[in-house]
């Protein structure tokens, strides 16, 4: 098993791949329409403009096993030092502890980028990626219920925040 920075050319596919399968089946992405190739394309524009990593571990075959990332909270300048992340593993890989692994690279990244909040929206019927958050420190923030609906049912979406001692030195602007 190997941890990697992913690129466009690299992994690019293999992201869409596991991200339209998760649109497909399940509720770990409020989307119905499965990502294009083209939307791989602007993913990764945004990530590299604003410096955010995307991490990802493959096999011995280099096979793209799972990913995780951040990306912007909120658009307004005050939230500058909070990010919303995701974490995605293959179907073929679930139950593994590649998301912790995977979560644990990134928030060491967030500490390095000095930021202070992480923010997960997790659908509430979540338990595994609940039980996973919550291993790692992350603290139920609040939950919006019937905030989303999809496969014929309202979704409750909850949040799940982990602090950082990061920045030391925070300033405005």
């Amino acid at each position: 098993m190997k941890f990697l920075t992913c690129t466009l050319s690299d992994h690019g596919a293999a992201i869409l791949d596991i991200l339209n399968e998760q649109i497909r089946t399940s509720t770990a992405v409020y989307e119905y329409v499965e990502r294009t190739p083209d939307s791989m394309v602007t993913w990764f524009k945004a990530k590299e403009a604003k410096g955010y990593p995307v991490i990802g571990v493959e096999d011995e075959q280099g096979t793209l096993m799972g990913f995780a990332t951040y990306g912007v909270f909120r658009e307004r300048p005050a939230y500058k030092y909070t990010v919303e992340h995701s974490v995605y593993v293959h179907q073929d890989h679930r139950g593994k502890g590649l998301g912790l692994a995977l979560m644990k690279r990134l928030i060491e990244a967030a500490r390095a980028q000095d930021l202070h909040v992480m923010v997960g929206g997790i659908d509430a019927t979540n338990a595994g990626s609940i039980a996973m958050h919550e291993k790692l420190g992350f603290v139920h923030a609040g939950t919006i219920r019937e905030s989303g609906f999809k496969f014929g049912g309202w979704l409750d979406l909850a949040f799940y925040q982990l602090t950082l001692r990061t920045p030391l030195h925070p300033m405005d602007g």
